[in-house]
Formats: C-alpha cells, structure tokens, sequence
C-alpha cells in the first residue's frame, strides 16, 4: 500500500531514479528474497546513473560537437598516418589533466575534424568541460560580442572550459582584432586548460598565417611547445567513399 506514495515522495524528491527502480522492483515476483540493504543499494546506483547520464547530456549540449563521434568508432585501419600508441594516449586524457594542447594536421577530407570531435566526447564522458568552436565562426561571435558588450564574458566561457575545440584553424590570415582575440584566449587558457587545434596548414606556416610577429610568437609559445600532435595523411576519406559508392551504383554487366 506504500509503494504509490513512496513513488510519488521519490519524484518530489527529485530522485526519479530511485523512483524507476523502485516501479521496476515491485514488478520482479522474486525482488523478496534480497535483503532491505540490497534493494536499497540498487535504488541508490539507480539513481547514481541517472544523475550522471543527465550531467552528461548537459555536458554534450553545451559542448556542441559537430560531429557526432566516439573514439570506439574510430577507424584505426585506415590508411591515414594515425600514430595508434599517441592516439590511445590521448584517449585516457591525461594530457587534458596536465593542460596540455593536441594539434591535429591533415588535408582536407583525412578526418581531423572527426577525430577532434570524438576525443571531445571522450573528454565529456570522463567528466569534462569541452567546447567546440569552429573559429572562423568564433571570430564573427567576438566581434558580435564587441560590439553588444559580450565580448569579456564570451572571453571567460571559452578560458574556463577544461578542453576548448578550434576547428578550421588557418583558413585565412587573421585581422589584427582576431590576433588580439587570439592572443587573449591563448594567454587566459595557458597553464590552466587544454585547446584541440585542427588545421590543414602545417604548423611552420602558422607563424605567417597569424601575421604580427610579436604577437604570433606569443600565442605559438602558448599553443605549440607543450602540444601533442596528430599528423595525418592519405586520400580523403570522403572521396573514397563517393568512389566506393559509385562503383556500387554502377549496373553489373
């Protein structure tokens, strides 16, 4: 006679996880041959999980990868240079508790972006803070930022995360306002979090790209020296596929 009571206690509790578990059990002919402290224990991981499967979903909204990857589903076979022993390293994370940067060079179509989003989901479930940012589309929001008065507070968003995500560095030389955004991001994140760069200019060509010298030193000192990187190679991986499909499309004879 207690159970729809206690249900209903449970969900104005917030514990709704205790209270999925507690319907379950009642549904379980055999659930009277564990002992109290059992059951309690399963009503308690119950809603143990539920609570950290709903940070983790929080945790990916306000992440907003692009792609929607796992590292799981990585392929490791193909033929793209991936440096397997690093890239597992990468995967544990370590390198994100120790504030250090990953910088991952390819041509187009080669799958950095993938790969960048992946790690990015991999360090959501292990409990982190991760941002992704395309930054051809992060400058338009700081000059937006700029001009509505934003602009220090969007700063602080990206300088708090544990893993911030620059996709697309390097697709056209930086305006003196965008070498100082830069140099701020760099110079707040510094010793204090971890930032995923995926390009296709090598990094020798970054020094030009960023144009002031004094200030392409700063943020290069800040972003390179301490950095992992992931050099990959080959075909792209979206051309071999529309190949492999079109070979599929094709009548047989």
């Amino acid at each position: 006679m207690l159970t729809h009571p206690t249900h209903d206690r449970l969900v104005a509790l917030g514990l709704t996880g205790m209270a999925k578990a507690l319907d379950e059990q009642q549904r379980q002919p055999d659930i009277a041959a564990l002992a109290f402290e059992e059951r309690l224990a399963l009503l308690v991981d119950r809603e143990a999980t539920e609570r950290e499967n709903k940070r983790l979903v929080a945790r990916l909204r306000f992440a907003s990868l692009r792609q929607n990857a796992v590292v799981e589903d990585i392929d490791m076979k193909a033929p793209r240079g991936l440096d397997k022993p690093l890239f597992q390293k990468l995967v544990a994370g370590e390198w994100i508790d120790r504030h250090q940067n990953l910088l991952i060079i390819d041509p187009t179509g080669v799958g950095k972006s993938w790969i960048a989003c992946a790690l990015g989901h991999k360090a959501c479930r292990d409990n982190r803070s991760v941002l992704y940012q395309r930054l051809p589309r992060l400058f338009e929001a700081l000059t937006l930022a700029r001009g509505d008065g934003r602009h220090a507070r969007l700063l602080r968003t990206l300088a708090r995360v544990e893993l911030l995500v620059l996709d697309d560095w390097g697709l056209a030389p930086m305006t003196a306002e965008q070498q100082r955004d830069l140099l701020e991001m760099m110079e707040d994140r510094h010793g204090r979090g971890s930032t995923l760069v995926t390009s296709q200019l090598p990094v020798e060509h970054w020094h030009e790209l960023i144009g002031n010298p004094t200030i392409a030193d700063a943020i290069l000192d800040r972003l390179v020296h301490n950095a992992h990187r992931l050099n990959l190679k080959g075909e792209s991986l979206r051309k071999a596929a529309a190949k492999r499909q079109t070979l599929d499309d094709e009548p047989a004879n």
